[in-house]
């Protein structure tokens, strides 16, 4: 990340992660706290320590089948994304979702559950400086709300915002609520 920023010739940004992003972004302002100025985490938790989602939705997430069998994703969303796709499974937003994702290819798949599965910020989340927002869905069965509590306690400049009825693709179902409470902390 620390590159890409130098190649696009950015010294400082801010930085918003969603799920596995979350865990990127967490990762970056550790890493390179001078290079990030506020946080943004939205649907992302602090890894191993942190509460574990839904076993069924994550066994439904353990394949990469929802890329490449047609109609598999729209049969599994209400129950991997919770909030607006448990409320409404034929919406327009899922069935272009489940269209256009062309999904990885399985060696990078496969790399990413590698990847998070041993991964965790617990402890080093108080030495983070950067102002968080941290965003939890109520309704997300991937990363549970808890999990947002956890990330706000531990970060000494954070604050929370639970999403209420918000699924894992709260920032998707909800775009212009999520936007103005973005840019209000970004413009702070």
């Amino acid at each position: 990340m620390e590159r890409l920023l130098d190649a696009l010739g950015h010294q400082q940004v801010d930085v918003l992660g969603a799920s596995l992003g979350g865990v990127i972004a967490q990762q970056l302002a550790h890493q390179a706290p001078h290079r990030v100025r506020r946080l943004v985490l939205a649907a992302t938790g602090p890894g191993l320590g942190g509460i574990p989602g839904s076993p069924r939705a994550l066994l439904a997430l353990a394949t990469p089948r929802r890329y490449h069998q047609p109609g598999h994703y729209q049969r599994i969303a209400a129950r991997t994304d919770g909030g607006a796709a448990r409320r409404d499974p034929d919406s327009l937003r899922l069935t272009l979702a489940a269209e256009s994702a062309a999904g990885p290819p399985l060696r990078g798949y496969l790399g990413q559950i590698y990847a998070i599965s041993g991964w965790t910020s617990l402890p080093w989340l108080r030495t983070l400086r950067q102002p968080t927002l941290v965003l939890a869905g109520d309704d997300d069965p991937i990363v549970p709300a808890a999990n947002g509590r956890i990330l706000a306690r531990c970060i000494p400049h954070a604050r929370l915002h639970t999403v209420r009825r918000g699924g894992h693709l709260f920032l998707l179902d909800s775009p212009a609520e999520m936007a103005g409470l973005v840019a209000a902390f970004l413009s702070e």
